[in-house]
């Protein structure tokens, strides 16, 4: 009898952007590696894997997080789906894609290394494979739209940090100079930061004040949004 589950077979795949931020080198990077295996052995690639068939999709893609990174708990967004027929020489493939910010302090570096992974800069990504040039053109425009609605930007800097510091940060996602002043007055303005008693003085003898964002207040602007005007 046939029935509505009868059908082609085909496979499901998690792709992951993973966004980090180098507060020392003040540069935003992607997490990449090279596949050890064919097709496309020697090659650049998001880091991925396929769904298992008892997983959930969100699952599945906190594992492979989980295995590249070693990190549990981190922000996991849904991106779009890709489903070409012929996407994959391997095999009919669907890809799930997913992005992710991570504090790069934070990063397990064997376990990154283990797996062939490597962060590089986005400014200087090579060629992957497959379609992931448009992941990860989708992944960076939603980014740079979410910096702008609600304060994301704070998961990839460390738990203190200065307005020179998170400036640098908007400055690589948006890969343009904004206005220092301007930038502070309405950062402020947001009621997100906590002004600590202590300075960085590595940049200058004056130095800058450190922050911690108000947790409570981002969660806040998380669920009601913002629009954070910064051009």
């Amino acid at each position: 009898m046939t029935t509505i589950y009868e059908g082609d077979k085909m496979l499901v795949a998690i792709d992951c952007l993973v966004f980090g931020y180098d507060v020392h080198e003040e540069k935003l990077k992607l997490l990449l590696f090279k596949r050890r295996i064919n097709p496309f052995a020697g090659s650049w690639s998001l880091i991925g894997g396929f769904v298992k068939e008892e997983e959930d999709i969100l699952d599945a893609a906190r594992r492979v997080l989980r295995d590249f990174t070693g990190l549990d708990n981190v922000f996991l967004e849904q991106l779009t789906s890709y489903g070409k027929a012929n996407r994959d020489p391997g095999g009919r493939v669907i890809s799930i894609s997913y992005y992710s910010l991570i504090k790069l302090d934070d990063i397990h570096f064997d376990k990154v290394r283990e797996h062939g992974a490597k962060w590089l800069d986005i400014t200087e990504m090579p060629d992957p494979i497959l379609d992931h040039g448009d992941m990860i053109a989708q992944g960076l425009n939603r980014l740079k739209a979410n910096a702008r609605t609600a304060p994301l930007s704070f998961e990839l800097l460390p738990e203190e940090f200065t307005l020179p510091q998170l400036l640098k940060l908007y400055q690589s996602i948006y890969q343009k100079d904004i206005d220092d002043r301007n930038f502070r007055k309405k950062m402020l303005a947001t009621g997100l930061l906590i002004k600590l008693d202590k300075k960085d003085k590595t940049a200058s003898k004056k130095g800058a004040f450190y922050y911690q964002f108000d947790k409570e207040e981002y969660h806040e602007l998380v669920k009601r949004g913002y629009y954070f005007d910064l051009f």
